[in-house]
């Protein structure tokens, strides 16, 4: 599955359009290296999203086929860190 459609489908980012814009801006990494927002990814990968407004760190438990209800999306990925960076 391509990184940006996972960003989306996992609800790590809200849209699509938005994943895209993130990735192409280096803001997500994948394994420690700044990733497309085509590049396609793996169970056991390891996601660095760096926003504005959150530092997040997640591994990639499962990807789905087709749709994913919103209660399933947290279950395909595990919160390896998470920082809210608004205060600093």
């Amino acid at each position: 599955m391509r990184l940006d459609q996972f960003l989306k489908v996992s609800r790590l980012v809200k849209q699509r359009s938005m994943a895209k814009r993130v990735c192409d801006a280096g803001l997500v990494s994948v394994l420690g290296r700044s990733a497309k927002a085509g590049l396609e990814i793996r169970v056991g990968d390891e996601l660095t999203l760096n926003m504005r407004d959150r530092f997040l760190r997640v591994t990639v438990i499962e990807i789905p086929s087709g749709n994913v209800r919103k209660e399933q999306a947290q279950t395909l990925y595990e919160v390896i860190e998470e920082r809210d960076v608004s205060a600093y």
